[in-house]
């Protein structure tokens, strides 16, 4: 079911940019946000899209990905409560250049474009934040190369699993994750089965405890560095 406003004041009260801005500016925001409910499975926005949205998850499990026409798909990052996406492509007025799909029932906030740039026009820390978010996202999508041409299965879903949380990109990510090794698969680019291999070498290793329906991370540093 959809969360209620309160929820979504919540999941704002815990981000990064929210908090630097000034009282009347989180009451424009608040007004002008509006939430969508996305069910598993669908599609909260597309590749070639217009953008005239900046979107944040304030519930759930998104995936960003992009496909090519011979049917390849790159699986980018994973996004949950607190991560925000769409600046890029809204500040150089472009399509949307991946697809966004919800991995379970999910919540996002949508911050209309005239918001986004009046923010932009009046709150200095506002483009400060950004300007970290940006630096942040352009790491993760360097380190993506890496993993792709460097890394094992068992490397690559350490990676993938300590990319959840960063500050900027998921800054409310708690050390339990509650996620499904299915989806530890989608957000990898790999089986099931295989991610279940590789969050047991994980295990074993000391840096996770794996449950059913969830991951506790237990040395986010072993995560961040495995198989280098």
């Amino acid at each position: 079911m959809p969360q209620t406003k309160q929820s979504c004041r919540e999941v704002l009260a815990r981000t990064m940019w929210w908090n630097v801005l000034t009282p009347a500016q989180m009451a424009r925001v608040e007004v002008d946000l509006v939430e969508r409910f996305i069910p598993a499975g669908s599609y909260a926005c597309r590749k070639g899209d217009p953008v005239e949205h900046w979107m944040g998850v304030t519930d759930g499990l998104l995936k960003m990905s992009s496909g090519s026409p011979e049917g390849k798909t790159v699986t980018f990052t994973g996004m949950l409560a607190g991560g925000w996406f769409g600046e890029g492509s809204l500040l150089k007025t472009e399509p949307r250049r991946y697809d966004v799909v919800a991995l379970r029932d999910s919540m996002i906030a949508c911050m209309p474009r005239h918001t986004f740039n009046w923010l932009l026009d009046n709150s200095i820390p506002f483009n400060r934040f950004l300007l970290m978010q940006l630096n942040a996202r352009l790491g993760l999508f360097i380190s993506l190369v890496e993993y792709d041409r460097m890394l094992d299965t068992d490397a690559r879903v350490a990676r993938c699993l300590a990319a959840l949380f960063n500050p900027y990109l998921n800054p409310i990510a708690s050390r339990q994750l509650q996620i499904s090794q299915e989806e530890v698969g989608y957000l990898c680019s790999t089986s099931r089965q295989r991610a279940n291999q590789a969050l047991q070498v994980l295990e074993k290793a000391g840096l996770v405890k794996v449950d059913y329906g969830g991951i506790t991370i237990l040395d986010m540093d072993g995560l961040r560095g495995f198989g280098a």
